[in-house]
Order: C-alpha cells, then sequence, then structure tokens
C-alpha cells in the first residue's frame, strides 16, 4: 500500500526506478485498479477506445530470429514470403477499413529493415492513407536516420518498433538483433518527429522481474512512447516459443495498469493475444486503461476477434469507438 502516490501526478514522469514498478506490481488488485482508472480519466475519456486495423503489407522471409515470430525464415510454421503489396492493394484496405470503423491504419512488413526502393511504395501508401483522413503508422524493422525522415516527410504518424521484453530477458528471444539496435531506431523516429510506439510481448517464460523490467525500461525511454502496445504471446507452432506457458489473465491486466501508471499520457494498446481473453479479461483491461484495439479477424498472420464480436463487447460495456481528432492524440 506504500507504492509511490506521485504517479496520479499530471506531469509524466521518466525518473521511475525498477522498486517503484515492483511496488506497483505488488498492490492489492483492487487498489491498483483504482490508482490505473483514476490515471486514465485524468487524460482520456474511459468510454473511449481507439479502433485500429493491421495489415501486412509484406508477409514472411524475414531474416532476424525473433523466437516468437511465425514470419522469421528461421522457422517452419508454414507461413509463405511474399512480395511488397501493391499500393493501391493496400489503399483498398485502408478504406475498407475505414468504412468498418478504423480510425488508424498500421502497415507492417517482415523486413530486418527496409530497402530505400521499398521504402518509396511505403511512403505512397503513407500519404495514401493520410488522405482518407486515418491516422497512420507503420512497422518495419530497423531504420536508418534518413529513412526515418523519408517517412515523416510522407505524413507518418506513428513508427512501431517494440522493445519485446526486458534487456535482460532479450537475448533469450532474439540474436540477430541487440537490445541497443532497436533503442537506436526508436532515437531515429524520435529525431525525426515521428510519434513512438513502442511496447512488448508478455507470456514468453519471462519472470515477474522481467515484466518489471519491461515497464522499466519503456517508462523511462527520453520520451514515453505516445503509443504503448501490450501483447501476450500467441503461441505458434514451429517457433522457440510455441510451447510457452500461458500468462495468467489478472497477471496482463496489471500489466496494463501499471503501463497506464506509468505512462499516463500514451495509448496504452491492447494488442495480440485478444482472441485467447474472454469478455471479462479484456473489460478489466479497458477499466486498467487500455484504450486501444485493433479490429479485424488477424493481426499479420495470428488470429483476432472477428469485428461483430468486438461491436458486441463494445455494446455490452458502453464503450464507443474514439473519434480521430487533436483532443484524442496523446502525442499533442
Amino acid at each position: 500500500m506504500n507504492a509511490p502516490a506521485r504517479a496520479l501526478h499530471d506531469t509524466p514522469r521518466s525518473d521511475w526506478r525498477r522498486e517503484d514498478i515492483a511496488a506497483l506490481f505488488a498492490l492489492p488488485f483492487p487498489e491498483l485498479m483504482f490508482r490505473a482508472a483514476s490515471v486514465h480519466r485524468a487524460h482520456f475519456d474511459p468510454a473511449q477506445v481507439q479502433v485500429s486495423t493491421l495489415l501486412n503489407i509484406k508477409t514472411g522471409g524475414c531474416p532476424e530470429d525473433c523466437g516468437y515470430c511465425s514470419q522469421s525464415s528461421k522457422y517452419d510454421t508454414g507461413v509463405k514470403a511474399s512480395k511488397l503489396m501493391e499500393v493501391e492493394a493496400a489503399l483498398a484496405e485502408a478504406r475498407a477499413a475505414k468504412a468498418a470503423g478504423a480510425s488508424r491504419f498500421c502497415m507492417g512488413a517482415a523486413w530486418r529493415g527496409p530497402k530505400d526502393k521499398d521504402l518509396d511504395a511505403v511512403c505512397q501508401m503513407v500519404e495514401g492513407v493520410k488522405a482518407l483522413g486515418m491516422e497512420t503508422c507503420v512497422t518495419l524493422g530497423m531504420l536508418t536516420a534518413p529513412q526515418a525522415v523519408r517517412l515523416k516527410q510522407a505524413g507518418l504518424d506513428y513508427y512501431n518498433h517494440n522493445l519485446d521484453t526486458s534487456p535482460e530477458y532479450y537475448r533469450h528471444i532474439i540474436s540477430t538483433r541487440t537490445f541497443q539496435d532497436r533503442l537506436d531506431t526508436l532515437g531515429h523516429v524520435r529525431d525525426a518527429g515521428i510519434a513512438v510506439c513502442c511496447g512488448g510481448i508478455v507470456g514468453m517464460g519471462e519472470s515477474a522481474a522481467d515484466r518489471i523490467g519491461l515497464i522499466h525500461a519503456l517508462a523511462t525511454l527520453p520520451v514515453h512512447p505516445q503509443s504503448v502496445p501490450i501483447n501476450a504471446l500467441v503461441q505458434i507452432e514451429g517457433t522457440p516459443q510455441g510451447l510457452a506457458t500461458p500468462l495468467d489473465p489478472l497477471e496482463f491486466v496489471r500489466i496494463i495498469a501499471v503501463a497506464r501508471i506509468t505512462m499516463p499520457k500514451s495509448m496504452v494498446r491492447l494488442s495480440a493475444g485478444r482472441e485467447d481473453m474472454s469478455d471479462e479479461t479484456q473489460a478489466l483491461c479497458f477499466l486498467a486503461g487500455a484504450n486501444s484495439i485493433f479490429y479485424g479477424p488477424k493481426l499479420l498472420t495470428t488470429p483476432n476477434p472477428v469485428a461483430d464480436s468486438d461491436r458486441a463487447l463494445f455494446a455490452r460495456l458502453g464503450l464507443v469507438p474514439m473519434p480521430l481528432g487533436p483532443e484524442n492524440r496523446s502525442d499533442v
């Protein structure tokens, strides 16, 4: 009960200590939920949830060895490599997503990092999605500083590049790039003036200390990520993480709550793994401060609840899609 109450202050802080975060995780569940909901209400409408759509614009064939990923060329997961999607095909998907109620359109490509020639097409996609009046996000792997500037010039709102897990556990998940490589890409994105979308994946066999370490790494970045996706591992046969023990649902809710408290103005995104969550778990996540979901039957290559299920859940909970406007943007 002696966890720091400074978290309720309006000014986000980047001086979190691991012991501060551990104290939040150790709070009785009702107290943690109260604090998280209070922080959430101070910065967002608790009845609004942003609806996003994620499109895989280039599937499979990635040379990285991320232990959770179906798109790695290192593992036999049944995912076939594809070429980069044509620009107009991607924009057709964006128009359909907008018609279905999405205000944010995210595009992902299975690359270690984009080639400059491929970035030309991605920039055209970003420009086209922006012209539809939607918020844009891409995840393309590692970026150089000039590539980040090109994406900014195309009008990109957010760049997604997750830390995945704690610095200490990272080597158990991936060996083909370092934790510092990820921080370097985030620095290029920030320097270019693009909002950062950065979170992690839980349920990969990490310890409670590693979950504390992940939140600590995110909440002590030079600037809090404007967007923080929290993913529950989706077990994929053929990957090293395919047999990981699923995380306890209430522990997952605690992670959402602690992310909300430590990064009060960030969009906390309830991301991968919702297909295996009960309505009650998702409801607790919204109460704990999650205010974004991905809409549609698939997240890259993994299943996601169908839109009708999400609409029904929103109706049961009295939630509404967040309109796109300056008052709802965490980066202004």
